[in-house]
């Protein structure tokens, strides 16, 4: 399975946003990859809810999903959005979308685990404030694959994992827009020991570098989109400039890791302290 992963340094300006991942997509195609993943947020990086309220729209009305979806079709590829953040009545919603080859969005999901955290003085995040969190896990089958999806946040929260590995997921989407400073200290841990609790492939498609802001302040992600094997090895690092990374997945991979160590099936019941 030949799968491409999108490092973007998105704006607060979803038209130029739009434009490099469309780039982006075209050139991961050309190089035989079937499945496409892009980071959170794809559409738009921004510390400023008023900003927010002015540029961003309606999953009805959203230009960034109607042209995937059609370039998609176009392609005749599998496409993961890694989330669009989106107006949701008087909120916003931070959502995935899976997007098969025929442009149709097979599966949706929402962000279950708010971003609420206070990393430093000066840098503080509050993403409850003004988002929707989601409520359900998501599975979706994508030919030899199941996918499971999560976003960034989701990562530190173990058990949404394993219902998914549980559950059939051969593959986990992360897709992020990890703080540097936490990205520095956690990502490439937290990412290898999904994979090995899990025994899926890890496919992480993550923001990078200084995000340009016409409101608010300017934001810093970490980037180093991964891809983990189910044994826990990193097989792909995407370093810390924006770009696209290919790799080939052999999904076979999983059941050797599942049969070696074999944690899914081993669960205990057990009071707590």
């Amino acid at each position: 399975m030949r799968i491409g992963l999108l490092q973007l340094t998105s704006s607060d300006n979803p038209g130029e946003n739009l434009a490099r991942t469309i780039a982006l997509i075209r050139h991961g195609a050309s190089k035989g990859a079937r499945f496409i993943a892009t980071p959170e947020v794809t559409n738009c990086v921004s510390t400023s809810r008023t900003h927010q309220t002015a540029v961003l729209q309606t999953e009805g009305e959203d230009r960034h999903l109607e042209e995937l979806c059609g370039l998609a079709r176009s392609l005749g590829i599998w496409l993961s959005i890694g989330s669009l953040a989106l107006k949701s009545g008087d909120r916003f919603v931070n959502r995935s979308f899976m997007i098969d080859p025929r442009g149709e969005v097979i599966a949706r999901y929402d962000k279950i685990h708010m971003f609420d955290v206070e990393i430093s003085p000066d840098e503080t995040y509050r993403e409850s404030d003004a988002y929707t969190a989601g409520d359900r896990a998501v599975m979706v089958p994508v030919e030899e694959a199941k996918i499971g999806l999560s976003i960034c946040y989701d990562l530190r929260f173990p058990q949404l994992y394993r219902a998914l590995a549980q559950a059939g997921a051969t593959v986990l989407l992360v897709p992020a827009a990890f703080s540097a400073v936490t990205g520095e200290a956690h990502w490439h841990t937290l990412l290898r020991a999904r994979a090995i609790e899990t025994g899926c492939f890890i496919v992480a498609a993550a923001q990078v570098g200084t995000h340009p802001a016409t409101r608010g302040k300017s934001r810093q992600t970490y980037g180093h989109s991964l891809v983990v094997n189910p044994w826990g090895e990193i097989i792909s690092d995407a370093g810390t400039e924006p770009r696209l990374t290919i790799v080939d997945l052999d999904l076979s991979e999983v059941d050797k890791a599942r049969q070696r160590i074999p944690s899914l099936s081993h669960d205990r019941d057990f009071e707590g302290p």
